[in-house]
């Protein structure tokens, strides 16, 4: 059965805390197999014998408020685009792994959205960008934390949301998928 990672965004951050235990429950009652869940921020790995849609990325968004009253955004990916995540990422490798992010994007940006986003964060820091499918790839260079390059700031110029996660950590959920 193929193996997927659904990464939750507001995930034990500014006040919407929840166990992994509780997250892994409200998997298994919805009868999803083989659920785990890797770090405590919200990456929860499953079977599913079907390919992910937005619908199920939309399931577990509405499990999230219904159970735990907390509005997240849902990335669902295959252990390929998992690892794709990763390996076509054009900084792994050459920027520090804690750095390297790529965020998962809830539609695929036109180029034209992606190169003014680029324009304007011309100036307001240092970090690196490249597009990806359905993800954008980041070099933070010097701090994700303090950077200007915020969730915020990308979601409003690409018109859509993301969940990010660095390249370490995804290295990590793909050697347990």
């Amino acid at each position: 059965m193929p193996r997927y990672c659904a990464f939750f965004g507001s995930i034990n951050v500014g006040g919407n805390r929840i166990t992994m235990a509780d997250l892994r429950y409200a998997f298994e009652r919805e009868e999803f197999e083989n659920v785990e869940t890797v770090v405590a921020s919200g990456n929860v790995l499953f079977d599913f014998d079907e390919q992910p849609t937005d619908g199920l990325e939309d399931l577990f968004s509405h499990m999230m408020l219904d159970r735990f009253d907390i509005r997240s955004f849902v990335a669902v990916r295959s252990a390929a685009e998992v690892l794709s995540a990763v390996e076509d990422n054009p900084f792994t490798g050459i920027g520090q792994d804690h750095l390297v992010h790529t965020m998962f994007l809830e539609r695929q940006p036109d180029e034209a959205a992606f190169e003014r986003m680029v324009a304007d964060h011309a100036g307001r820091g240092p970090e690196k960008m490249a597009l990806g499918k359905r993800a954008l790839y980041i070099d933070y260079i010097d701090a994700a934390g303090s950077s200007k390059l915020t969730g915020a700031f990308i979601e409003r110029r690409l018109g859509g949301r993301g969940k990010a996660r660095n390249v370490r950590s995804l290295a990590r959920i793909h050697s347990k998928m």
